[in-house]
């Protein structure tokens, strides 16, 4: 009887399943800070070699853009549907309150020098991390103005930034989550009386 084990199946990643690995280490590694953001210690992580990099993100700055781009697009943020304007954006909030990785990650790459390096901005690196279409929060205030909850013409887009700004510019500061009561405080005192259609006077 042949007692010898057989020959382990070919376990090499190849295509799409390799540079997910890849990405998904890259992220990891973005986690640590940008300065640890390199090519050495990336490969590493992923069990690969420099050179398969290389080939596929010949720049430090390619590999970060890919890295956000494909962790923003596998990280969305689910839509809610409470029925409500302020149902929705607590929802949103606090769903992105519990993961405050996903922006941490980004602020990584936003303090370590990057844009000395390849001369973007914040708002360029946001723009590849959220992706382009339709997000959760357009859809939130889409549903919000076809139900008369807010008005359209007071939803300009600074408005309609301001509660993931403040969340961001909180949570920036703190390197915390956010306390509930700061996320009601955002969409109670700060954006609802922004959008709230105007009543007439009798």
């Amino acid at each position: 009887m042949d007692l010898e084990s057989p020959t382990p199946p070919n376990t090499r990643r190849r295509g799409e399943e390799l540079e997910a690995a890849i990405l998904e280490a890259a992220w990891e590694q973005l986690l640590t800070g940008y300065p640890n953001f390199t090519y050495d210690a990336i490969a590493k992580r992923a069990q690969t070699s420099k050179p398969v990099l290389y080939r596929r993100w010949p720049s430090r700055e390619e590999l970060l853009e890919a890295t956000l781009a494909w962790r923003g697009a596998h990280d969305r943020l689910p839509i809610p549907d409470t029925g409500e304007l302020r149902g929705d954006l607590l929802a949103l909030l606090r769903s992105a309150n519990r993961r405050p990785e996903r922006f941490l990650g980004l602020l990584s790459a936003q303090i370590g020098g990057y844009y000395d390096a390849a001369g973007l901005t914040p708002g360029s690196l946001r723009d590849r991390f959220i992706g382009t279409g339709p997000t959760a929060l357009s859809t939130v205030y889409r549903r919000a103005a076809d139900r008369g909850e807010l008005d359209g013409d007071r939803l300009t887009p600074r408005i309609a930034a301001v509660p993931f700004d403040l969340f961001r510019m909180q949570l920036f500061l703190t390197l915390q989550p956010l306390a509930d009561e700061e996320l009601v405080s955002i969409v109670d005192e700060v954006f609802l009386p922004l959008v709230a259609p105007r009543r007439e006077i009798a």
